[in-house]
């Protein structure tokens, strides 16, 4: 991982939203193709306390945001959520951590469709899990890469 690229990236994907901000959500690694974020428990306890399920939503969202400035052109394209899905799965009692990558073949692909057709739709699946290693819940995320001017 480079670090300078973790110190260009992570005060934009910490503090990108007031709301995101004061969640403390933490950028842990990145390089391209490759993020892994982690939600502290607090503050983002409910009245249960177990983790916000909008905190949850959110960790499983924006890692989406990061990987697009590590890995894509930002100069020539720029990332939208088409959809999101969440399964909870399991109560998250502990600070929870997600780690979300794509490949160098599914980059080529995504980048050519948007060159030929102005945008081109990905997907991929998440896990979050709590510090033990225990999956709390599961995403299926659909964003759409656009390219400017299209």
């Amino acid at each position: 991982m480079s670090d300078d690229l973790l110190t260009t990236i992570r005060p934009l994907v910490e503090r990108a939203f007031p709301f995101v901000e004061r969640m403390r959500l933490r950028l842990d690694h990145i390089e391209p193709g490759r993020v892994r974020m982690t939600c502290p428990l607090e503050p983002n306890g409910n009245h249960i306390g177990t983790m916000y399920a909008g905190a949850l939503f959110t960790l499983a969202e924006i890692p989406g945001g990061a990987l697009f400035l590590s890995t894509f052109d930002a100069a020539t394209y720029y990332p939208i959520v088409k959809g999101m899905e969440i399964t909870f799965v399991k109560l998250a009692t502990t600070d929870i951590s997600v780690e979300v990558s794509i490949s160098p073949e599914e980059v080529a692909r995504i980048t050519a469709e948007a060159d030929a057709n102005g945008k081109a739709d990905f997907e991929w699946d998440c896990e979050l899990t709590d510090t033990d290693g225990n999956v709390v819940c599961v995403t299926t995320n659909r964003y759409q890469l656009r390219r400017h001017g299209s």
